[in-house]
């Protein structure tokens, strides 16, 4: 890579990483916006998910270390309540909640594995849950259905949006791949109470 477009990508990642903790973007219209916003090509090379999440890091450690550290706590507390009420479907834990890059405006992201696609949505209608379904591309790079709603998180004081991604229960074998990074993508309800009793790294 030279250095013009390495330069150029870490500009990028800088700028989306404050979209991302200040107005909690996803990573993807987070790399766009901070593109356009400095006023580059719409074909610039975007820098990956990989170098954004370094500069997310980087951005929560230099401008919200006094305040992020209790956020994240709450939201995997969050988690592990709808994780620990959706047992039967072997719920696990994804995205920033998961690594530990989540502050207050950030969503949680389950991923259950069922025997039966239908049966999480008749537990959500059991539990009187307002959901909405979608269609959303999946760990596996095939299309899901997402079940996204929204829950009162009383140690933050405001709602949060909740997404399950309902997969097959035999889409659990590939789940747990490490990644590129030689890390756990996702983590089961026990991973998620080890990190909240300090014991373990996601």
């Amino acid at each position: 890579m030279d250095s013009a477009l390495h330069t150029v990508k870490h500009e990028i990642a800088a700028t989306a990483a404050r979209l991302v903790v200040e107005e909690g973007l996803e990573y993807g219209p987070a790399k766009k916006r901070a593109a356009k916003q400095l006023g580059l090509p719409q074909r610039t090379e975007l820098p990956d998910n990989r170098l954004l999440e370094a500069a997310v890091r980087e951005y929560i450690g230099l401008f919200c270390a006094d305040t992020q550290p209790a956020e994240l706590h709450a939201l995997r507390e969050l988690a592990l309540l709808w994780m620990e009420r959706l047992a039967e479907f072997r719920p696990h834990l994804g995205g920033a909640v998961w690594h530990g890059t989540a502050t207050r405006l950030s969503d949680i992201y389950l991923q259950l594995f069922c025997d039966d696609p239908k049966s999480a949505e008749l537990a959500l209608i059991d539990k009187g849950v307002d959901y909405e379904p979608r269609t959303v591309s999946g760990f596996n790079g095939k299309p899901v259905e997402a079940l996204s709603f929204n829950s009162r998180c009383d140690a933050l004081g405001e709602f949060i949006g909740v997404h399950l991604m309902v997969y097959d229960a035999d889409d659990q074998r590939g789940a747990l791949h490490l990644d590129d990074q030689g890390r756990k993508p996702r983590g089961d309800a026990r991973a998620v109470r080890a990190l909240l009793s300090g014991s373990a790294d996601a």
